[in-house]
């Protein structure tokens, strides 16, 4: 009986997969089925559950009053490329100014975290049985990673529009093009004007992210994280 359920969950594996060697996938399904009898339509649902659990903690975190401001981790900087617009303006008496622009942006990021869950949650669901034993014998951040490479630029596209209504309502630009104006206006100095929607929409989505990988190391690592019947047995097999 054990041989023909491994050989229905090989082949139902091969079915899906087209790059992927055959020894390396008979591989993946044996020891999975091996150390826990799971089926790859029960490895996807764990992933997926688990992913999906940690973006809606992390989207949760994130929007919060001071989520991004005062979180260190992921705290979104003056802008590296106008380094030197910061430093020339602190000493010129714009400190205060500088200061609260670089609230703005992260009270931007935090706006924009409360429409994340839903786009990060749509984004699990292209995840093919490949993909998931791959990831649930990757490392602890596996699944993150993926997240992060399968849909970086769909996120990018899909968050854009979310930041750009963030920085609106929190006003960055009305921090930012006194400070910017004030700079340009230094003889000899070169003109600076980053993208900021750009930056904020970068940042924001690499600060999700790292809460995300946080909270899969917490699903992988630790029981009382595996709060499913199902990421129990998907999890708790690699324990």
């Amino acid at each position: 009986m054990k041989s023909i359920i491994l050989t229905i969950v090989f082949v139902f594996v091969c079915c899906s997969c087209q790059t992927q060697g055959i020894k390396s996938l008979w591989d993946s399904v044996n020891s999975a089925a091996s150390s826990g009898s799971l089926t790859g339509s029960e490895v996807i649902a764990g992933l997926k559950e688990a992913l999906t659990i940690g973006a809606k903690e992390s989207a949760t975190a994130a929007s919060a009053v001071d989520g991004f401001y005062r979180n260190r981790k992921i705290s979104i900087p003056w802008p590296a490329e106008a380094q030197r617009m910061k430093d020339v303006l602190v000493k010129t008496g714009f400190s205060k100014q500088v200061t609260a622009f670089e609230e703005s942006m992260n009270r931007a990021a935090e706006e924009a975290a409360k429409g994340a869950y839903d786009i990060f949650a749509g984004a699990v669901k292209e995840m093919t049985i490949r993909d998931g034993f791959a990831i649930l014998n990757g490392t602890d951040t596996a699944a993150t990673h993926y997240l992060r490479e399968k849909t970086t630029i769909p996120l990018k596209r899909k968050f854009s529009p979310v930041v750009k209504d963030a920085i609106g309502k929190v006003n960055v630009t009305s921090y930012w093009s006194p400070l910017v104006t004030a700079y340009n206006k230094i003889p000899g100095v070169a003109r600076q004007n980053p993208n900021l929607e750009d930056y904020i929409t970068g940042r924001a989505i690499d600060g999700l992210m790292t809460l995300i990988a946080e909270q899969e190391v917490k699903i992988r690592k630790d029981p009382a994280a595996q709060v499913t019947s199902l990421l129990k047995k998907v999890f708790g097999s690699k324990t």
